[in-house]
């Protein structure tokens, strides 16, 4: 297992940069289980990532953009366990990072997704030519099924975001009741729902380059 980092986006920032050193571009994936903190982390990877260059270098792309919407989902039965692995566009999203690892003489634009409606929005993020750390978060980077499994082959590292259950669980049904659901509903969803998703990814960890400890705010030691 790799060792324990803190979740410290500055020295993290400039890890990404040595990797994306001499104008390269390099790909970072940063995964971890619902609730874990990942997409914080990400965001403040970036962010210290293009203050560290004074310019803009770094960008952040989620596979969250990647969901399948809620009319398909329906569709196939899948809607009560949306975020399960096979509720994405697997197939789309290695798609998109073998774009961001080959094609830097244009933008290259990609989904994000969208909470207050819990739909993925088209082309609302862009990879422009001069990026050369980029910066990539989601529950399954580091699956081993196909398409998943075409993934590490295409990051520069990939970092593992551990936090506890419990810590875990007070998050997401936080974050499931700000977004509509009742106390109740919002615990039963982090328990079942993202908590079946949970025990499929967290063995993942034993792959990743780094694992860095979400158990802290952003930024603790």
């Amino acid at each position: 297992m790799p060792s324990l980092s803190p979740a410290d986006p500055h020295t993290l920032a400039r890890r990404g940069l040595h990797l994306a050193a001499d104008r390269r571009r390099a790909i970072v994936g940063i995964a971890g289980s619902p609730g874990s903190g990942k997409t914080t982390l990400a965001r403040a990877v970036v962010g210290a990532a293009n203050e560290q260059a004074g310019e803009p270098v770094a960008a952040y792309l989620p596979m969250d953009g990647f969901h399948l919407a809620d009319a398909t989902l329906e569709a196939l039965g899948r809607h009560d366990r949306k975020g399960a692995i096979d509720t994405f566009d697997g197939w789309g999203f290695v798609a998109l990072l073998e774009r961001v690892h080959g094609e830097r003489d244009h933008p290259v634009y990609a989904p994000a997704f969208d909470r207050a409606v819990g739909e993925p929005i088209a082309g609302s993020l862009a990879v422009l030519p001069g990026a050369r750390l980029i910066v990539v978060e989601g529950n399954y980077l580091l699956a081993p099924t196909d398409p998943w499994s075409r993934i590490p082959p295409l990051l520069a590292e990939s970092w593992f975001v551990t936090t506890t259950e419990e810590e875990r669980l007070r998050r997401l049904v936080d974050r499931h009741t700000r977004h509509g659901r009742t106390p109740e509903a919002a615990l039963a969803w982090a328990r079942d729902v993202d908590g079946a998703n949970a025990r499929l990814i967290e063995p993942t960890a034993a792959s990743a380059t780094l694992i860095v400890d979400g158990g802290l705010p952003v930024g603790a030691a």
